[in-house]
């Protein structure tokens, strides 16, 4: 996991465990399908504590971050972009983390059975 810092030159690189960053708590919401399933994984295989919620949205707590679920069917990715090899989807998120709690999400969620 990579990121740039802002006060690096322009193509200088640094790992999040090097970089020491402040940052303030995003909120992001994403739609689902299903409130039932997003629940099943996100408070159970990826363990996120549940805050507020309804019958149509439920807030999660993403590591200090405020991402909500929202149930809206029928939607999904808008599109792809080509990065470093990859097609990506479009729009998309990430969260920077500590090698250990990434390798934590990694493990939970391979014991989960979930694929790339």
């Amino acid at each position: 996991m990579v990121l740039r810092s802002v006060n690096a030159a322009p193509g200088t690189r640094l790992s999040c465990d090097d970089a020491r960053v402040s940052l303030s708590p995003f909120h992001l919401a994403v739609p689902v399908d299903d409130i039932a399933a997003a629940r099943a994984f996100y408070g159970g295989v990826l363990g996120l504590a549940e805050g507020r919620s309804d019958v149509n949205w439920v807030d999660w707590n993403l590591d200090g971050h405020q991402l909500v679920t929202h149930r809206a069917p029928g939607s999904g990715p808008v599109g792809h972009s080509h990065v470093d090899g990859h097609e990506v989807p479009v729009p998309h998120f990430g969260l920077v983390l500590a090698v250990e709690r990434f390798h934590e999400l990694a493990a939970r969620l391979r014991g989960a059975g979930t694929r790339s």
